[in-house]
Order: structure tokens, then C-alpha cells, then sequence
């Protein structure tokens, strides 16, 4: 596996590959890797030729109270992990690399960024969104790859590639789990095992849900009134957001008709975990 530092070094190594008639997948990560990560590497090599990883903690999606400074590092054995599932390169920059002095360009979202997540962290997606437009002008992948656990954030992107034209087939690759249920996240790590226990109300109100609408009901209210009951029963957990809305547009919907997406965030301890699922009547 090969590792580059350098914005100039990445885009060499990329045109030499297109030049050749080689596919590039792309993995945009923050790093902390885990099995969930490594599955996106593992698409990445079936859709393409070379696999291109980054790890970048990105400041411009942190706001000041959050937790950039802490949030975990540990590059030897994220650099070990992919090179064992046989990723090609790792881009590795430093943030004076990515944002030189004197950079200010930000990409603003509208409507998709305010619901969810964007209610809550406002410039959240717009560092999401300036920061993966640079690398996909960086790594020029013909396929990126993300996690469907950040939903919000996969349709943030989609709508980015649409919108400013960029040449580059988006995959939203399924939620990786543990095997109780809890979705993989790098912020699992700041769970104690108590708090570990606590999170699996998140899966549990998520199936207590797809049953209801399995069982006939399709009232949104009825749906999200449950959901937050069944989180409500463990004390360490607090509700940040539960919302059933449209999977594209993120809308507040009333019922579950062809599709609806029912989005979470809780705060349990430090961490603030998300998950979601797509219900079908």
C-alpha cells in the first residue's frame, strides 16, 4: 500500500491511473477504522481497480464545542487494517494541505442541510460538503463509496455531484453492525461498557418500529411516539432527534406510504450516535 501526504503526489498518481484505463473507487474516511469502514473498502475493489482511502479529520465540520481535539486518532493501526484488506493508497494530508493559508471557499447546502443533523449543527454539512468536493477534485474518482449510516450526509453528497456536475457514481453502502444490533461508529469507542448496553435502545427502537408498520401501522406520529418510548426506557440515553421523513428530499412526512426514512440521534454519555432505517409498509 502506497501512502501519499501531498495534494500535487495524489493527483499525479491519479492521472497516471486514468491515463492506463484504471477505475478508482474512493473511501473518504476520518480514520479510527472499523469493520463498517473496511466493508467500504471492500466494495471499493470490487467496483474498481484501485482503491483510494482518505483519512483526514476534517476541521471544517467540527464546531467549536465539539469534539475535533478528541476525536480518535490512531493512524499505525488504521494504516495496518487497510493494508491487510488491500487498499492501493492511503492519502494521508495534513490540514494545511487540504485548507492552505488563505483558503476561504465554503460550499453552502439549502433545504437538505437544515433537517436531522443539520437542525443540530449548523455548518456542519457545509464542511462535509467543501471537504469532499476538494478531495473528489484531489483523488478524481470515477466511484465513491459512503456509509448509509450517515444518511443525511450520503444524500448531502448525491445532491452535490448532481448539482455541480462532478462525473463521479455515488454508492451508499449498508449500515455495518455489530452483532447485537448497534451500528459501527468511531464515536462507539467513547461508550463505557454500561453506556455500550445503553446504546442498543437505538436498534431496539428501530425494529420496534419496522414491526409496527409490518403489523399495519403507518401514522407517523404513532410511529415516532413509540420509537422515542422505547429510548425513553433506558436513563442513560437522551433524544436528540426522531424523525420519519422522505429518503430524498428529508422532509417531515405524517405516514409511511411507498417509502419513509426514520432518522436518529441520541446523546449517550460523550457520544452522539445516529442510526436510521428505510420502513416499507
Amino acid at each position: 500500500m502506497q501512502i501519499i501526504e501531498r495534494v500535487l503526489e495524489m493527483q499525479r498518481w491519479s492521472e497516471s491511473e486514468r491515463r492506463q484505463g484504471r477505475r478508482i473507487a474512493l473511501v473518504p474516511t476520518m480514520g479510527a477504522l472499523h469493520e463498517g469502514h473496511l466493508s467500504l473498502v471492500r466494495d471499493g475493489k470490487v467496483r474498481g481497480d484501485r482503491v483510494v482511502v482518505s483519512l483526514f479529520v476534517n476541521p471544517a465540520q467540527f464546531a467549536p464545542q465539539e469534539d475535533f481535539a478528541s476525536y480518535p486518532r490512531d493512524f499505525e493501526r488504521d494504516r495496518e487494517l487497510l493494508n491487510d484488506t488491500g487498499t492501493d493508497v492511503l492519502f494521508h494530508p495534513a490540514v494545511e494541505e487540504i485548507y492552505p493559508e488563505g483558503f476561504e471557499t465554503r460550499i453552502e447546502f439549502g433545504e437538505l442541510s437544515k433537517p436531522l443533523c443539520g437542525a443540530v449543527r449548523p455548518g456542519h454539512f457545509s464542511g462535509v460538503a467543501t471537504v469532499v468536493a476538494t478531495l473528489f477534485n484531489i483523488v478524481r474518482p470515477h466511484v465513491a463509496i459512503f456509509g448509509c449510516k450517515d444518511y443525511q450526509q450520503l444524500q448531502i453528497i448525491r445532491r452535490l455531484v448532481r448539482d455541480l456536475n462532478f462525473d463521479i457514481e455515488v454508492i451508499g453502502h449498508p449500515t455495518v453492525r455489530e452483532g447485537d444490533g448497534l451500528a459501527m461508529s468511531s464515536r462507539n469507542a467513547y461508550l463505557n461498557p454500561e453506556e455500550r448496553k445503553a446504546a442498543l435502545c437505538l436498534y431496539r427502537s428501530l425494529r420496534h418500529a419496522e414491526e409496527m408498520v409490518r403489523r399495519g401501522e403507518w401514522c407517523g406520529a404513532a410511529i415516532v411516539d413509540a420509537v422515542r418510548g422505547e429510548i425513553a426506557r433506558e436513563p442513560l440515553a437522551r433524544v436528540e432527534y426522531a424523525t420519519l421523513c422522505d429518503p430524498e428530499s428529508l422532509r417531515e412526512v405524517e405516514r409511511v406510504e411507498e417509502t419513509a426514512l426514520l432518522a436518529l440521534a441520541v446523546r449517550i454519555g460523550k457520544a452522539r450516535l445516529i442510526d436510521n432505517i428505510i420502513l416499507k409498509p
